[in-house]
């Protein structure tokens, strides 16, 4: 099993930034894709952002694209989520997931994390 743990989650004002990371424990024999996804209050989880192992590919939900940047420091097994400009539709729990194959991870990711809370006031 991969464990993943997020943490840079908390509150903040619109307007305001936050970035959350993603911790790979552990070490694997595979060069995992890996996503943040999130899930609103009474909404379903749904994909945020995407990158390949070689971060050749980035992929971003429209709802966040121009504000959110995705990144990763394999060597420090990091997943980031730079957030610019939040906005109160952006409060949710945010997840990390991993999978093998970019498309996989952006629709049904093989592991996730705990979740990080992000509440975001107007």
């Amino acid at each position: 099993q991969v464990l993943l743990e997020e943490s840079g989650g908390g509150l903040a004002q619109a307007g305001d930034s936050l970035k959350l990371t993603c911790v790979r424990s552990g070490r694997t024999f595979s060069t995992y894709d890996m996503a943040w996804w999130r899930q609103c209050p009474g909404k379903e989880r749904e994909f945020v952002a995407g990158i390949t192992w070689s971060s050749s590919t980035i992929r971003y939900a429209d709802s966040v694209k121009g504000r959110f940047t995705i990144s990763r420091d394999n060597a420090r097994a990091s997943t980031y989520l730079q957030m610019n400009n939040l906005k109160p539709e952006d409060t949710a729990v945010y997840y990390c997931a991993a999978s093998l194959g970019i498309h996989e991870v952006m629709t049904t990711p093989s592991y996730w994390g705990q979740g990080t809370q992000v509440t975001i006031s107007s």
